[in-house]
C-alpha cells in the first residue's frame, strides 16, 4: 500500500475498529500525521489561530489513531484490548512498538483476511 492510499485507507476507516491493517498501511499514516503536525507546529509560531487547529486536529485524530492500532494489532493475531499495554511507561512502549514492527500473519486469521492479499 502506498503513502496516498493508506492516508485515504485512514480517514475511510474512521471507526472501523474491525478487521486488519497491513504494516505500510499503519507506518505510512503515522507519517502522514507527523508531517502534518510538523507543518501545523511551524507555523504555530506564525498564528496562534493555527495553534488551536493543530489542537483541535489532535483531538479529530484521536479516533482514527486508536482504529489503526486495533487493527494493526489484529493483523499480528492479537487482541485489541493489548493496546492497553501503552499505558505502561516506556516498557509498554517498547512493546507496542516491537506488536506494529512485527509483520502479520499470512492468509486469513480470527480477525479477517489478509491485507496484503487483496
Amino acid at each position: 500500500m502506498g503513502f496516498s492510499e493508506a492516508f485515504k485507507a485512514f480517514w475511510g476507516n474512521y471507526v472501523n475498529f474491525s478487521g486488519r491493517a497491513s504494516r505500510s498501511e499503519y507506518w505510512f499514516a503515522q507519517l502522514a500525521l507527523w508531517i502534518i503536525f510538523f507543518v501545523f507546529g511551524i507555523f504555530s509560531y506564525v498564528s496562534e489561530l493555527i495553534y488551536y487547529v493543530d489542537g483541535l486536529l489532535g483531538v479529530i485524530v484521536i479516533i482514527p489513531m486508536l482504529s489503526l492500532a486495533i487493527r494493526r494489532l489484529h493483523d499480528t493475531n492479537k487482541r485489541g484490548w493489548f493496546i492497553l499495554l501503552g499505558l505502561i511507561p516506556l516498557v509498554g512502549w517498547i512493546i507496542m512498538l516491537v506488536f506494529y514492527c512485527t509483520a502479520g500473519d499470512r492468509g486469513p486469521n480470527r480477525f479477517g483476511e489478509d491485507p496484503l492479499a487483496k
